[in-house]
């Protein structure tokens, strides 16, 4: 892992050089190839409903957290957090229609509950720590 440590106010935190190596970035990965080995198991009709829908807003975290970390302004980047953000509330709401259609075991709630419980504590500390670290 590629960075360097930075002093905030009263603590020290890991200034990432890549987007690769955030830590939200990687939890947001992770819930979106978790999403994708479940719908790929689905039935065509639920996939191709639900399944695309989902697949599509957990990707999007990520992919918003990259193209933020590359923009040039803090505001620029602060913006695609917040968008990744609504993204993660937008993966929630399809997990929940696709619990409650009976598309999802117990197991598979409970391997992505952790993920999608952490992920905006996650997003808030990171999109709080953009601009304050002289990055």
């Amino acid at each position: 892992m590629e960075g360097h440590w930075a002093l905030g106010i009263g603590y020290w935190f890991f200034m990432a050089k890549s987007f690769e190596d955030l830590r939200v970035y990687r939890a947001a990965e992770e819930l979106a190839d978790s999403v994708w080995g479940i719908v790929s198991r689905w039935k065509p009709l639920a996939q191709d409903t639900v399944g695309k829908q989902l697949i599509r807003a957990a990707d999007s975290i990520g992919a918003n957290i990259a193209e933020g970390h590359g923009r040039k302004t803090y505001a620029d980047n602060k913006r695609l957090v917040s968008i990744a953000r609504g993204s993660l509330y937008e993966t929630r709401h399809f997990l929940r229609r696709a619990h409650k259609r009976g598309l999802l075991s117990e197991s598979e709630v409970e391997t992505l509950r952790d993920i999608v419980e952490a992920l905006p504590r996650a997003l808030n500390a990171y999109l709080n720590s953009i601009g304050r670290d002289g990055e």
